[in-house]
């Protein structure tokens, strides 16, 4: 039986736990549902009307045993329930939980921070006794100018790893650009003893240079120790300049001034050649350009920021005439290629962001920005569309561009040019100028110029080293020198290598290849072998047919040696060389690291054959193969990307983020990526540095 309860309370009943009852079909649920939907005065009504109805119902059910009345039953309190607070309470209590959390997280990174930086100090002393060679410190004489030979270095028993390499293929790469550390970082560090030589002792991020020379960006956060790099792969570092290469004796002729100030010279031994040492500024031919500033190295970008903040220092003096700090305040550049449409942006950010914020107003409208170039358009090897709008930005923010104009002289207050007049006659005009810029084009460095005389006919290129496909250095016995990089460009003369295609075609005919015929079927196995031989020429050779057709003249179904040969000139023609870039450079070095680690694999197999001669690189490895990835610049608060093939797109600020994410991941370190990300914040905080020194 249920005991009777107040009316301030409410019988529940647990349907889940209560069947229907076929005595009452639905009535007991539909009775207890009625209880969750109205108040307290009612259910109490309800209560005392169906309490005879309720016990029958529970009696019935627990006879039949399907739930215990003391299991079905439960007294709730009528009373009201409690009320959810207000959503500005819970706001605040969510927010004073998240900053506590927060706190509590970042008190704890500091923490973690301070006790890692505690680790890195060391109380202990580091030196300790340590095997060296008596041949690494007095190294004997030898070579065509008796000197030191530096057969072994001084750090070559420092650890396990590197007395292990004392015995591999010496490996030797002079400088220490894009295609040197892409090299570096490929490379399998157990098969070479690895050497790198390089005037400087960093590796220097250069498409973000003109970003440093107006104090966008730190120059510490262009550079890393070069150290560190060939650290990774257990190598070995020897900072000087390369002067000659003996390529019968195998020896690089370096030289370094000593603490003295006397210059000191030896040779290094090597096995395998590694050449990028990039290149130097163009001079064209003008006269002047001591007068200007070159964009090529971490201390030109020193010396441009120094000679724009002194200009602009020199522009607040009293005693500075109109005329003179209108001079003071022209800046030209020479050069409508990357490097001088991006120091054009960089400029003209710095003069109308923080000019205005920190200098006399006047500066501001008597500033001027010239580009002076000599073809039709800035930016000339990217697409039309690309360089229309970089013009038009340039145009909106007045920079001066001056196109088909050419330098014919530069002095130290002004720069003459000449362009086309209305009737087709030369103009000379003069532009007054405080400071200039020279940026167009590269050529070959002295030590490239040297290495390219030795070389005799093998050498016939004047702005850069010839290599074949595979990198090798024309002149030099194949294997052993390979060039990379701005100081070098490969070599597509298809045509010269006619003989070499039909030689296997010829010898299967008993013929002379000069005087051979060749069917359709053996052109496709011809162009089968240019492209294996020439990657770049693949592009060219996609319809066999139609060429085939097109220089048959005769209509004979043959080509002859003539017509071959005339078809092969058309490719050539075609071929342009690849560009300058570190795009490129980082390509050739990733291709030999590739290279010369399969080369390593394949050595032991090689030793056992008794294979020393030939052509091994061929044999082992394809021919490299530029992939153009696209090219990108900054035109001021807004960027431009080409991508090839008529894909390009232009934009604002989010092609700016997208332009500074691409040089973000190329980054060579996590250290520069941390110092490049502080230093674009800095700027949006604290504005660019207006110091010099």
């Amino acid at each position: 039986m249920l005991s009777q309860r107040p009316a301030a309370c409410l019988i529940r009943s647990n349907l889940k736990a209560i069947p229907t009852s076929p005595r009452y079909p639905g009535a007991l649920s539909k009775q207890i549902n009625l209880t969750r939907d109205v108040s307290a005065k009612a259910a109490t009504r309800f209560y005392h009307w169906n309490r005879p109805r309720l016990q029958t119902s529970l009696q019935h059910l627990a006879r039949l045993q399907y739930l215990p009345p003391r299991q079905t039953v439960r007294f709730v309190s009528g009373k009201p329930l409690p009320q959810r607070r207000s959503w500005v309470l819970n706001f605040i209590y969510r927010s004073a939980a998240w900053l506590g959390g927060s706190i509590v997280f970042i008190g704890s990174g500091i923490v973690a921070f301070f006790l890692y930086d505690a680790s890195t100090y060391r109380e202990d002393l580091s030196w300790r006794d340590i095997q060296v060679s008596e041949t690494a410190l007095s190294p004997r004489r030898g070579g065509p100018k008796n000197l030191p030979i530096a057969e072994v270095q001084i750090d070559d028993d420092d650890c396990e790893e590197m007395q292990r390499q004392k015995d591999k293929p010496k490996l030797v790469i002079l400088g220490g650009g894009w295609g040197s550390v892409a090299l570096l970082k490929t490379l399998n560090p157990e098969e070479y003893h690895i050497t790198l030589v390089s005037p400087t002792n960093y590796f220097l991020f250069t498409p973000m240079l003109p970003s440093a020379t107006v104090g966008t960006l730190e120059f510490r956060s262009l550079v890393e120790p070069i150290r560190r790099i060939v650290t990774r792969v257990k190598g070995h570092f020897i900072r000087a300049a390369a002067e000659e290469i003996d390529f019968s004796s195998k020896l690089v002729e370096l030289k370094q001034t000593d603490n003295d100030g006397k210059e000191v010279r030896f040779y290094l031994p090597y096995d395998k050649l590694v050449i990028g040492v990039g290149s130097s500024t163009n001079p064209h031919g003008v006269e002047g350009l001591e007068n200007c500033h070159f964009l090529k190295d971490i201390g030109d970008a020193q010396k441009i920021r120094n000679h724009i903040m002194t200009n602009l220092e020199n522009s607040c003096l009293p005693t500075t005439s109109d005329e003179e700090r209108r001079r003071l305040l022209s800046f030209v550049v020479s050069g409508g290629g990357p490097t001088g449409v991006e120091f054009a942006a960089e400029l003209f950010d710095l003069l109308n962001e923080d000019l205005t914020a920190h200098f006399p107003k006047i500066l501001r409208n008597e500033i001027s920005v010239h580009l002076i170039q000599s073809r039709g358009h800035i930016l000339n090897t990217y697409d039309e569309a690309v360089s229309k709008y970089a013009e038009d930005r340039f145009a909106r923010d007045q920079v001066d561009v001056l196109t088909n104009s050419k330098v014919k002289e530069v002095r130290p207050d002004k720069i003459l040019f000449s362009q086309k007049g209305e009737n087709g006659e030369t103009i000379v005009k003069e532009l007054p100028m405080g400071f200039c810029l020279w940026s167009t084009g590269v050529s070959q460095t002295e030590f490239s110029q040297t290495v390219s005389a030795s070389l005799g006919t093998a050498q016939t290129n004047r702005h850069a080293l010839e290599t074949d496909t595979h990198l090798r250095l024309n002149g030099t016995p194949l294997g052993d020198v390979y060039a990379i990089g701005d100081c070098a460009t490969v070599q597509n003369n298809v045509a010269d290598h006619l003989v070499t295609f039909l030689r296997t075609l010829a010898w299967e005919r008993g013929k002379d290849p000069e005087t051979m015929d060749i069917t359709f079927a053996e052109w496709r196995k011809v162009a089968q072998k240019v492209r294996k031989r020439f990657p770049q020429a693949a592009d060219h050779l996609k319809r066999l047919d139609r060429l085939f057709a097109q220089y048959d003249k005769d209509e004979s179904g043959t080509l002859d040696f003539g017509e071959l040969r005339e078809l092969l000139m058309q490719i050539d023609s075609k071929l342009t060389s690849l560009p300058a870039t570190a795009q490129r450079a980082h390509q050739q070095g990733q291709y030999l690291g590739h290279k010369f680690n399969k080369m390593a694999r394949a050595a032991p197999g090689l030793k056992v054959n008794d294979v020393k001669d030939g052509d091994l690189d061929e044999a082992v490895y394809k021919a490299f193969e530029y992939k153009h990835l696209g090219s990108l610049a900054y035109i001021g608060n807004s960027a431009v990307f080409d991508l090839g093939n008529g894909w390009n797109f232009t934009g604002g600020l989010w092609a700016v983020y997208a332009w500074r994410s691409v040089y973000f991941a190329q980054s060579v370190s996590f250290r520069t990526r941390a110092l490049l990300a502080m230093d674009w914040a800095k700027r949006a905080l604290f504005g660019r540095d207006l110091m010099n020194w």
